[in-house]
């Protein structure tokens, strides 16, 4: 086999084209393009190190997909803020990183609705759009509301998830595209449901902080996959530093093998080597 790349792993870039998203291996600086893959026989094998994403320490684990203890255990990025920004105490004054917090926390949010493996409600940094729908392998797509901080999106993800999920089903998402959904519909269905617990966002925050995006639409996504799982088996680049088999289909950060699957974005820090 010829080896394509060898470096410390992140989670695949993507790009929504048409007509399908288009990725690429990010190893260390290097990008190696993985929708020509397709159909080959691809092997990925773990060279036995993981080093920090931020400080760059040798570590024997993995915490929060790429950090060392250390670093896991005072970085911003690391809080259980960052899971449930509705836990956002930045205003107590006792962020870890409070500068970090300003750049990455105190900006625009979106709240969308997309359906993966059935429909869910979702968060993200509005730069981060449509990269945070193609990561989570949806097929539809729709923004809906713009927020001026992170923790004020928490707050309107948590009034809907109590109509509408805000997970999905990695397993589903690996056996086909979930039946067609209309968004739009849900959303002004949300907004009617929600009414109530909006206004008192508004009335703490202002109206500005919080708006609707009415007018949006929905965005449509198509993943390389030319045939899905009938049975999905895990590759655990921990226990087999070795995954391997016929390439046929990419999706979120999911690789689809004839014999099982991976989860990209799991092992990232990990030094892998991609042959082909």
């Amino acid at each position: 086999m010829i080896e394509l790349g060898r470096g410390s792993i992140s989670k695949m870039s993507a790009r929504l084209e048409s007509p399908l998203v288009q990725y690429a291996f990010r190893l260390g600086d290097s990008e190696v393009p993985v929708n020509p893959l397709l159909g080959t026989t691809v092997r990925l094998e773990y060279l036995g190190a993981i080093h920090c994403i931020h400080c760059g320490r040798k570590t024997k684990t993995s915490f929060s997909q790429g950090y060392c203890y250390p670093c896991m255990s005072k970085l911003a990025q690391c809080d259980v803020c960052i899971m449930a920004p509705e836990k956002c105490h930045y205003d107590q004054g006792t962020c870890r990183e409070p500068a970090w917090g300003e750049q990455f926390c105190m900006t625009d949010h979106i709240v969308y609705l997309a359906n993966s493996s059935g429909l869910k409600v979702g968060i993200t940094r509005a730069s981060q759009l449509p990269t945070r729908w193609l990561d989570q392998g949806a097929s539809q797509a729709l923004p809906i509301m713009r927020v001026a901080t992170r923790q004020q999106s928490g707050l309107v993800e948590d009034l809907f998830r109590a109509h509408v999920p805000d997970r999905t089903n990695w397993r589903a998402l690996l056996k086909g595209d979930a039946e067609a959904v209309d968004l739009i519909a849900v959303r002004d269905q949300l907004f009617e449901q929600c009414d109530e617990g909006l206004q008192a966002l508004h009335a703490r925050f202002g109206l500005q902080a919080i708006q609707p995006l009415s007018d949006a639409q929905p965005v449509d996504i198509r993943y390389p996959v030319e045939a899905y799982p009938s049975k999905i088996v895990s590759f655990n680049l921990d226990k087999n530093p070795v995954a391997e088999g016929t390439l046929l289909g990419i999706k979120g950060q999911y690789l689809i093998f004839d014999t099982g699957v991976i989860n990209i974005r799991k092992y990232t820090a990990y030094q892998l080597a991609v042959h082909q």
